[in-house]
């Protein structure tokens, strides 16, 4: 078997077995979903023991991995249009599974739940909800956690839990249905953009749509940055036209906070171009202003303490013990914001350098989110699907493969996602593992990015000088 060939049937097997996964029910993967049982999603309701399903996790993330990264080195000789196609049949058939991997999309449920009976998901969490059959359905240690996602994704959480009503299996479906619909619809503007040059095409597919590694954590996983991601791409290719690319932009941020970061890409395009630049933020900003005016200003409320934490998967986890064992106990949150913000700032200046002269809007945005992810303190697995979808706009380069690598390195650390029904004979995979392999492995990758990031910029062409007048 070739190394292309081997490529595809990872990459297909890591599919499947993600879609295994979900078909086989509630385990300690997939959080089981209250509701009749002919209303979506389905399953069989085999129970698996937790044993069974961590390993077919960690076997989907590696395989996947491998896959993806084998494919990027060496792209299979397969029509581009199979991938795409086999990607969205992949999408559509895990709405309709169980979501597996963590359980945030019990929180979504909740927080629709909340509007639909008139409290705001800003203030309460489930706990105040006692007796309430989908505030109930919410895991630890979330039962107590307000929401910090932005009022688009309150409104669809709403929306959902509105045809849902008392039935969690039906608001998580469809849930999943907006899930599934941005992740196909944004494989959809990726293939249109690149259908001129059948090489673009096939990364595209495999950066993207085929990608196993966000299937597994965006579509099975169900997370909302799917939604923010489709805006973002979207406004990347509508920025020829202000106002609808501007809307999109507002959308974007109004879904997930962090996603504004792409808004910097045009920004910068437009610089030269002020009244288009100030349309287009206009735009923006009235989408985000009439959002957050809707929600209320409780919506801000969560963003600063949030802003402030440091994931166990995190180098900086790794820091923040490093300076307690220097200077004694404390959180220095405020130091390790000023760390990250000044490699956040290197790593964009660098990787904004080894674009030569080619630095527009969407190389501009995935040079800034992938410096970002790399850089923040609190990083999850599924944040990355934002750099996957930029990264599929731009032109090919080592970064593909960093972030395949970031990516499957972040998953293998979050196996699983969940504290409830995980056995205690596998505490070592969140105290050695996500708590000590990972944030050692993402600090040698980040070390790694810098060095090539460096070394790119230094190569990479300027633009030329003016020609001085003639005398």
């Amino acid at each position: 078997m070739t190394g292309s060939k081997a490529a595809l049937v990872a990459i297909a097997s890591s599919v499947l077995l993600t879609i295994t996964i979900g078909l086989l029910g509630p385990s300690a993967v997939v959080p089981a979903l209250p509701g009749e049982a002919w209303q979506p999603p389905y399953s069989l309701a085999a129970h698996p023991g937790p044993h069974l399903v961590i390993a077919l996790s960690a076997l989907a993330v590696v395989t996947g991995g491998i896959g993806l990264v084998a494919g990027l080195v060496r792209p299979p000789a397969v029509d581009p249009r199979r991938l795409v196609t086999a990607g969205y049949a992949a999408a559509g058939l895990l709405a309709f599974l169980p979501p597996s991997g963590s359980a945030d999309h019990l929180n979504y449920a909740a927080y629709g739940r909340m509007v639909t009976l008139g409290l705001n998901p800003y203030v309460h969490g489930a706990i105040d909800l006692p007796g309430d059959p989908v505030a109930g359905a919410v895991e630890e240690p979330w039962r107590e956690e307000p929401s910090v996602y932005g009022p688009v994704a309150t409104a669809v959480q709403a929306l959902a839990s509105w045809i849902g009503g008392d039935s969690v299996k039906l608001t998580i479906f469809m849930l999943a249905v907006v899930n599934a619909a941005a992740f196909i619809g944004t494989g959809l503007l990726i293939d249109r953009f690149t259908r001129h040059d059948p090489a673009l095409r096939l990364r595209g597919a495999l950066l993207w749509t085929a990608n196993p590694l966000l299937i597994y954590q965006l579509v099975a996983g169900m997370h909302i940055d799917t939604l923010a991601i489709a805006f973002m791409v979207a406004a990347l290719l509508s920025r020829a036209h202000p106002v609808g690319g501007g809307a999109l932009l507002g959308l974007g941020v109004a879904v997930k906070l962090n996603a504004g970061l792409v808004a910097l890409g045009p920004a910068w395009e437009l610089r030269r171009r002020p009244g288009r630049l100030a349309l287009m933020a206009g735009t923006a900003l009235a989408v985000v202003a009439v959002g957050y005016a809707i929600a209320g200003s409780a919506a801000f409320d969560q963003l600063g303490r949030t802003s402030k934490a440091i994931s166990f998967a995190s180098p900086w986890k790794l820091v923040q013990g490093w300076l307690q064992g220097l200077f004694g106990s404390g959180a220095y949150r405020a130091e390790i914001q000023v760390g990250a913000l000044l490699l956040m700032a290197l790593l964009a200046w660098r990787l904004l350098r080894a674009s030569g002269r080619e630095v527009d809007a969407p190389r501009v945005a995935a040079a800034l989110a992938i410096a970002y992810l790399v850089a923040t303190p609190y990083i999850l697995p599924w944040y990355d699907g934002l750099a996957f979808g930029l990264l599929a706009l731009v032109a090919a380069s080592a970064l593909d493969r960093f972030m395949a690598v970031h990516l499957a390195i972040l998953s293998l650390g979050y196996l699983p996602a969940r504290i409830q029904e995980v056995p205690d004979d596998v505490e070592w995979l969140r105290t050695v593992v996500r708590a000590g392999l990972v944030p050692w492995a993402l600090l040698g990758l980040t070390v790694a990015l810098v060095w090539w990031a460096w070394r790119a910029g230094a190569r990479a062409p300027r633009r030329p000088e003016p020609a001085a007048p003639r005398p």
